[in-house]
């Protein structure tokens, strides 16, 4: 029964470009596991380096298994895995224990920088890739709105304070961050205040980047934002 080894868990270490994965296999049976090996497959521009070799496991004892990845670029990316192996003396099929998912988070990557409007303008016209995020929140002040994307993405806003004072109800704010990759990424914030501070803050979020990986991991990381803060508020 594949349940029946025991217990294992993953040490994930970041590195800017490479990932270290540190797996702990716990043999808790009175079987000899042999020809144990850590089988890991990737999704999004992440490269395995090196296929970790077979190892053995005797009754009762543990074993660390390591594995590198390379990050290519800034996207989220998915790493899965299995560990397979042989009971001692027991002929049937090799055993197969699925392991649960480790998402590479694209925040690891990303961090605020400047840039001139013209610049920005620039690269918002160059770029070919869009994404647009309806806002979905319970916030009902746009500068606290504006600051919890800021935080949430490691994007900084271009737009000068003096510009996003007053209390008109509206806010259209600019936003920048590069990859450690060199990559762009920009952001234009359109968001209205309900009169009288009623209601929620309503309105979108347009992300313009090279590529599209950028576009859709940054559109997913405020998407999930989003949906955490709402069952924060909730549960509070």
């Amino acid at each position: 029964n594949a349940e029946y080894m025991g217990y294992s868990e993953a040490y994930v270490h970041v590195n800017q470009y490479d990932i270290l994965l540190d797996f702990l296999v716990v043999n808790q049976t009175d079987d000899t596991l042999q020809s144990l090996t850590l089988e890991l497959a990737t999704l999004g521009d992440l490269k395995l380096v090196e296929k970790p070799s077979p190892i053995v496991v005797a009754p009762r004892d543990f074993a660390n298994i390591k594995a590198s990845v390379k990050v290519t670029s800034t996207e989220n990316g998915i790493i899965f895995g299995n560990i397979v192996y042989d009971v001692s003396g027991n002929a049937s099929d090799r055993n197969v224990v699925v392991l649960n998912d480790i998402h590479i988070d694209i925040m690891d990557y990303i961090v605020p920088a400047s840039c001139t409007d013209a610049e920005f303008r620039q690269m918002w016209a160059e770029f070919e890739w869009e994404n647009k995020i309806s806002v979905t929140t319970t916030i009902v002040d746009l500068h606290e709105f504006l600051e919890h994307m800021t935080k949430s993405t490691n994007m900084r806003c271009l737009t000068p304070a003096k510009a996003l004072s007053g209390e008109c109800g509206f806010m259209a704010a600019n936003l920048y961050a590069r990859s450690i990759f060199g990559e762009n990424a920009l952001a234009n914030l359109s968001i209205e205040q309900a009169a009288g501070r009623q209601g929620p803050v309503t309105g979108h979020v347009r992300i313009r980047a090279k590529s599209q990986g950028m576009a859709l991991s940054l559109g997913d990381k405020i998407n999930h934002t989003q949906k955490a803060s709402q069952q924060l508020r909730l549960t509070a």
